[in-house]
């Protein structure tokens, strides 16, 4: 007589994404996407800070928050709440409200750039297609943001993730487009020269 096989729970079968259930579709807002039009908001740098009173300790959060359309606006916001979805809810208000137009080159920047905010001092420079994105998390964040494909970038100085942030969107500010200068000199004929 052959051995029966142990009586147990039967097998189960999960068809879409396992035993919890499908997975649900990404949120449109939250990463980085190529549509027109939408804001891409990314924390750059959350801070937890405690004031020691009579019961105990009590937490409150400071979140630095980008925010960029990848077709040449950014803007930056601090945000502080007790918690760390309000801080970044705030933080994200806030850099919409202070949206500013920065001057790009196709996917990079038209020239180098040096700027410092306190300690912090950031050196930005053009680069060939296909080299990338050359720099840290805080730099990389706000030139995502911009929409620059391929730059190389340096921090010197200090580290305060507010401070490079700060010193990155200086240095982008700071730059301008040979045709606005042209523009600005009166000397449109020399722009006729080169496009012809």
């Amino acid at each position: 007589m052959p051995a029966e096989a142990p009586q147990g729970r039967p097998e189960q079968r999960f068809d879409r994404g396992g035993p919890r259930g499908p997975r649900r579709p990404r949120r449109p807002g939250g990463d980085f996407g190529d549509d027109k039009g939408e804001f891409t908001e990314k924390t750059v740098f959350i801070n937890r800070s405690s004031k020691v009173v009579k019961g105990g300790r009590r937490f409150s959060f400071s979140a630095l928050i980008v925010i960029g359309d990848r077709q040449g606006r950014v803007g930056l916001g601090l945000g502080k709440g007790k918690e760390v979805s309000e801080a970044i809810r705030k933080g994200g208000e806030n850099a919409k409200s202070r949206l500013l137009a920065v001057s790009l080159k196709d996917k990079t920047i038209p020239h180098e750039v040096y700027s410092h905010f306190g300690g912090a001092k950031v050196l930005l420079r053009p680069a060939s297609p296909g080299t990338g994105l050359i720099c840290g998390k805080t730099v990389r964040a706000i030139v995502e943001s911009v929409g620059i494909k391929d730059v190389l970038s340096k921090s010197l100085g200090s580290k305060n993730a507010a401070n490079v942030a700060k010193a990155t969107l200086k240095a982008l500010l700071q730059l301008r487009r040979r045709e606005t200068i042209y523009k600005g000199r009166g000397l449109e004929a020399r722009l006729t020269k080169k496009t012809s």
